[in-house]
């Protein structure tokens, strides 16, 4: 019969989960205050592929780009988790955070169940996205409140001037995507259009479709603090060095 563990290896056992426990629970980086307090608001996106251009970067590395990006200068990391679409994995976070990133990350992935917040929460993430399209009012309220309780902070993500109403739920960041999540037309002008229509005190992040410094300098104006950058980045063949001459231009410009 095989026998039970020793006393003292049961007792390291359960010490060495309380140490994981603890590690998993603690408390994250805010990306709120990180972008609050950056000059540039870079969030840096790793994203392997597109459903509506295929792979960008299929031999991305989790365990090399996000730290780049770090090294290079962004706020915070956005790191796609969703697999059949964007080629993504929880794992992909994990690996980051092994790697040394310390930064916020946010678990981009399309959140319709408290479930998926615990993986957030479990695979290293700062923040969750909730999408305006994907959620009733009621859905995101909840998932909302689920979301702080577990001390994850909340991008919220509106396209149209009618999910604008969901500004008032109190989400950490207030997202305006540029993208149309039905045709994946892209426009920026559509963050300049509903920016004077967000709550004066939102801390504002600009979503796809931005590859210009200059763009990024007239949003700043405009009144946002985030900027969510992914494909300008990954389709280089350094991500990190894409960054930092980005964030260059930036300062050049101010």
């Amino acid at each position: 019969m095989p026998t039970s563990p020793t006393p003292d290896i049961l007792h390291d056992i359960i010490a060495t989960k309380q140490v994981e426990l603890e590690r998993m629970t603690a408390k994250k980086p805010s990306m709120r205050e990180a972008l609050l307090a950056s000059t540039t608001g870079i969030i840096a996106e790793f994203k392997r592929r597109s459903p509506s251009k295929g792979w960008i970067k299929e031999e991305g590395r989790a365990d090399i780009i996000p730290l780049s990006y770090q090294q290079n200068g962004a706020a915070a990391l956005s790191i796609l988790t969703d697999k059949h679409y964007f080629g993504g994995h929880d794992d992909f976070i994990r690996t980051a955070r092994q790697s040394g990133v310390t930064l916020p990350v946010l678990y981009k992935n399309f959140v319709v169940s408290e479930l998926q917040l615990y993986e957030a929460l479990f695979c290293g993430a700062s923040a969750v996205l909730l999408i305006a399209a994907c959620l009733t009012k009621q859905e995101c309220a909840a998932l909302l409140s689920k979301a702080h309780s577990l001390g994850l902070e909340v991008l919220l993500e509106m396209h149209s001037e009618a999910e604008l109403e969901y500004a008032a739920l109190g989400p950490d960041l207030c997202g305006i995507n540029n993208r149309n999540l039905g045709s994946f037309h892209t426009d920026v002008e559509n963050s300049f259009r509903l920016a004077e229509l967000l709550p004066k005190d939102a801390v504002k992040v600009s979503e796809s479709g931005i590859s210009n410094p200059q763009t990024v300098s007239d949003l700043r104006q405009a009144g946002f603090h985030g900027f969510l950058i992914g494909e300008t980045f990954m389709r280089e063949p350094d991500p990190g060095q894409a960054l930092a001459s980005f964030i260059r231009r930036i300062k050049e410009l101010t």
